[in-house]
């Protein structure tokens, strides 16, 4: 009898806790996730809308006929395009793609366009993804995304090495949308692995966008390449934060927002915990930005604010349950909204009129600011015990073994002295702080 009266009881306090996180699932805005995180500046950000342009320009057949061409254009010579390559070419392995010389920034140029509905061989490279699959680096990989990624370093390698070798004070970027991003990201990987392959290019001159990501890399590598590998995502974008398998929702376009429910039901009654200490669970890769501009409650959209990170714990983790969450992931909308976000930027630095000797010292401050977060989310990323993450070198930089005994250590080996290092530094920062007195008991110390 006393367990059947209670049954009212539980029904009541489910049907509130679910219409709680209804309530608080439909004030949840994508605004939430970086409203802590450093607006980007002007100069950090400016490579993104020219290189949207760049992968725009992969899906027309003739650039100097463009049929899609956006308002102002493409903006790039045609003559100045090393290499183009078609599914015919790629033998439906990695999308088309193109290599761009780009004097007018000193960059080099790699372009992959996003996913082609129509093509089933772009399904076969995005749902190859058996969790657990591939590993590299010490961390986990999306499988089919990793073998596009060696198809593509594979073939153009020495078409690469000979334009470092031609413009040795160029950049070298490589850049996609969608499926492109998440085969750029692992290029780069790729690449940075494999320099002697492209010439006597330093890392820092190597650098990824990814526009749109999907979900490629685990956490610890995630945060490692952040150094190099930059994802951007406009507002409430799907697919860098879903972690359903892709397989699913292709599956399901038709009743895609029914998925995309069940998926945030599901992240929402997961602990965190548990998903930083799954060692297969994909992320988004490298530093975020993220661009706002939708508030809650608010009809319209508002004057793009981009905000950057690297962050460890709450990475694009849930769904946003939004009528824009498919809509913001068209590389035309971001293109747009980061071309507005960008023309604001300048705006406010012409109005502040910096000369350019501050300037260049912003920029060195940028950089300094960068290594800085980039070495405490490293540091975080250990304190939260991530699987297989550790604390690497200086900022822009792997570890270089040493000549002589230290040639010979093992990566745990490695990661064990990292570690040993960072005990060792916390232990002298307790003990300026804090001393022992006779019970045995710490107490801070008296100035």
């Amino acid at each position: 009898m006393s367990i059947a009266c209670g049954v009212p009881i539980l029904e009541c306090v489910y049907c509130l806790g679910c219409a709680r996180w209804l309530w608080l699932k439909c004030l949840y805005t994508a605004g939430y996730e970086s409203e802590n995180w450093g607006l980007a500046t002007t100069e950090e950000f400016e490579p993104v809308p020219r290189l949207c342009h760049l992968v725009l320009a992969v899906y027309e057949d003739d650039l100097r006929n463009p049929i899609w061409a956006p308002p102002g254009g493409y903006r790039i010579d045609p003559d100045c395009v090393i290499l183009r390559k078609d599914y015919e070419e790629t033998e439906g392995r990695v999308p088309p793609y193109m290599v761009y010389l780009d004097h007018d920034n000193a960059d080099i140029v790699l372009a992959i366009r996003g996913l082609n509905l129509a093509k089933e061989c772009d399904y076969a490279v995005l749902l190859d993804n058996k969790l657990g699959q591939t590993k590299f680096d010490g961390g986990y990989v999306h499988n089919g995304l990793m073998k596009a990624a060696g198809c593509v370093f594979d073939a153009e390698c020495e078409g690469l090495r000979e334009l470092v070798e031609r413009n040795p004070t160029y950049t070298l970027t490589f850049t996609g949308h969608s499926l492109g991003a998440g085969v750029v990201a692992l290029l780069t990987m790729v690449a940075l692995h494999n320099r002697e392959k492209l010439g006597t290019i330093e890392r820092k001159r190597i650098r990824c966008y990814a526009i749109a990501p999907a979900r490629c890399v685990s956490l610890n590598l995630a945060v490692r390449y952040a150094d190099v590998i930059n994802s951007v995502v406009l507002q409430d974008d799907f697919l860098p934060r879903t972690t359903t398998a892709l397989e699913d929702v292709f599956r399901s376009l038709i009743c895609l927002p029914c998925l995309l429910c069940l998926t945030c039901l599901k992240d929402t009654c997961t602990l965190e915990e548990r998903m930083l200490k799954d060692p297969r669970r994909l992320y988004a890769p490298g530093r975020l930005y993220h661009i706002v501009e939708r508030k809650p409650f608010r009809i319209g959209r508002f004057p793009p604010v981009v905000r950057t990170a690297v962050p460890v714990d709450g990475r694009f983790e849930h769904i946003v349950l939004s009528c824009n969450a498919t809509s913001d992931h068209a590389i035309l909308w971001i293109e747009k909204e980061s071309q507005r976000a960008l023309d604001l930027m300048l705006e406010k630095d012409q109005i502040m009129e910096i000369p350019p000797k501050q300037r260049m010292e912003r920029q060195e401050s940028l950089v300094r600011e960068h290594g800085e977060e980039y070495r405490a989310a490293l540091q975080r990323a250990v304190a939260l015990d991530i699987p297989h993450a550790t604390i690497s070198s200086p900022y822009g930089t792997f570890p270089e073994m040493e000549e002589g005994e230290n040639s010979g250590r093992s990566s745990e080996e490695t990661s064990l002295l990292s570690f040993k290092k960072w005990r060792e530094s916390w232990d002298n920062f307790i003990e300026r702080l804090f001393d022992v007195d006779e019970s045995g008991h710490m107490v801070f110390k008296r100035t």
